[in-house]
């Protein structure tokens, strides 16, 4: 079996996972659109891909399957997840497997206000969040909310074009703000499509313990397995140090949201715990930066990927994570190898 991982990055670690999974049974390729990434440094083949937006895109990544018997195409990053999906059909056609989740909801996690109207609409807890900065100032002046409030980019991901406002004049700096970052990044892609007052969202800062998780759906859509990490500390938006946790309060509604979402592979989804009350925040359907965690105390998911690619099941002690297992990432020099 032949893998592709596409909008590689910095998961190099994805990599390695998948080798050590196919071991010399397959390859796994990677592609990005530069090569600045040590991803490339450990892929059987990479390539240097379009920008995702290229109309030549997709033509060029189905040509490359055809070319190199890809049986399977993941995607790491968010705003590649929407292209592929539209495009679903076209790697079937060609017999290439393509794990991502149905367009509809990709929108969903990709839009931070569509997450929102999600999870309220099917009961969920989640931050009070406003379209508009007259509405948040509403809500601030009727004490549904209160200071800080987070101003973050509808569309945004990581930590990019995010700020906490702590008064009115901080709010409507950063609404300006923000504004102006989306359209100086690749956020402003997806951002077009709405109109230029809804491309920044006002959020309820909880002030609670964070947690991550993956929420793990086999290709079907069905929930096979989650797994918690409680966050020690952070860096950038992503998790330096978590350990893995057994919480029934916060496991029970990430089953629900996997049973609802029906979504295909994994998701990442970031939790707040306050009060007893579980607060989802943030949901990407793809592996997340805290996936190593969960791979590292026990959870295999990309064998789980491989064995259901291949028409076969898996136990579910694979996506499995032993509770009580703290792991931290570090940083380590590797050079480019021509």
């Amino acid at each position: 079996m032949n893998i592709m991982l596409t909008s590689v990055g910095r998961r190099a670690y994805m990599v390695k996972y998948f080798k050590e999974v196919l071991g010399e049974t397959g390859e796994v390729h990677v592609c990005n659109s530069d090569d600045l990434t040590v991803a490339f440094n450990y892929a059987d083949k990479a390539v240097i891909s379009p920008m995702i937006y290229d109309e030549g895109y997709i033509p060029f990544l189905i040509d490359y399957c055809k070319k190199n018997n890809i049986n399977v195409v993941l995607s790491l990053f968010d705003i590649d997840l929407l292209v592929l999906a539209k495009a679903k059909e076209q790697f079937e056609e060609i017999g290439t497997k393509l794990i991502v989740s149905d367009e509809s909801f990709v929108s969903v996690c990709n839009d931070k206000w569509m997450t929102y109207q999600f999870l309220t609409q099917h009961s969920f807890g989640a931050p009070r969040t406003y379209i508009h900065f007259e509405d948040a100032a509403d809500a601030l002046s009727r004490g549904e909310i209160s200071y800080p409030v987070v101003v973050k980019a509808r569309f945004g991901m990581g930590s990019i074009a995010v700020a906490m406002a702590h008064d009115e004049e901080e709010l409507r700096f950063y609404s300006k703000r923000i504004a102006r970052d989306i359209e100086s990044s690749y956020l402003k892609f997806e951002s077009n499509a709405v109109a230029s007052d809804e491309r920044v969202i006002y959020q309820e800062c909880i002030k609670g313990q964070e947690y991550g998780a993956d929420v793990i759906n086999d290709l079907n859509g069905k929930t096979r397995g989650i797994v918690v990490r409680k966050k020690l500390a952070m860096r950038s938006g992503e998790t330096d140090i978590a350990e893995i946790v057994d919480d029934s309060r916060i496991k029970s509604e990430l089953i629900r949201l996997g049973e609802i979402s029906k979504h295909i592979g994994n998701m990442d989804v970031d939790v707040f715990l306050k009060d007893d009350q579980v607060y989802i925040l943030e949901m990407n359907a793809r592996f997340g930066g805290g996936y190593p965690f969960s791979h590292i105390s026990g959870c295999n998911l990309p064998k789980a990927i491989v064995a259901w690619a291949e028409g076969k099941d898996v136990e579910d002690d694979i996506l499995r994570a032993t509770p009580g297992v703290r792991a931290y990432k570090e940083l380590e020099m590797s050079r480019k190898y021509e």
